[in-house]
């Protein structure tokens, strides 16, 4: 499947950032474009989709899912609501604060799995550059 160039060049350089960026605050900003670029663009994600058995073989959904906490954590941190976010956002939400007020615990479940996270966004990327061509 061909993509436009600019969802391709869109992605390149979102994930470029995501490589790039030292661990901070500012690499979980990094996770949440590259994911936010992923699910604005429906041929990326659906590249991602469980039906597709190499997926399955690789597990590339519960990765993917790994870093959608992030996304959906920093998203959460712009929102003011008294609704209960359910005990696994909340966690998020509370880590990527801890991260973003510089407290680098290794406590911190988030700040110690940073290279995990660029990991999985390699794999995704990875995953994502073979529909690219």
């Amino acid at each position: 499947m061909k993509l436009p160039a600019k969802v391709k060049s869109g992605l390149d350089e979102k994930f470029q950032k995501v490589l790039a960026t030292p661990a901070s605050f500012d690499f979980y900003v990094a996770i949440h474009d590259f994911i936010e670029h992923i699910e604005f663009n429906s041929s990326l994600s659906k590249s991602l989709s469980e039906r597709i058995k190499s997926n399955r073989e690789l597990r590339i959904s519960n990765k993917y899912s790994t870093l959608k906490q992030i996304y959906q954590g920093l998203k959460d941190t712009h929102i003011n609501t008294n609704v209960d976010l359910g005990h696994t956002r909340y966690m998020v939400l509370r880590e990527l604060n801890q991260i973003r007020n510089k407290n680098f615990s290794e406590g911190n479940s988030f700040w110690k799995k940073r290279e995990l996270f660029r990991k999985l966004a390699t794999e995704i990327y990875e995953r994502l550059s073979p529909n690219l061509v």
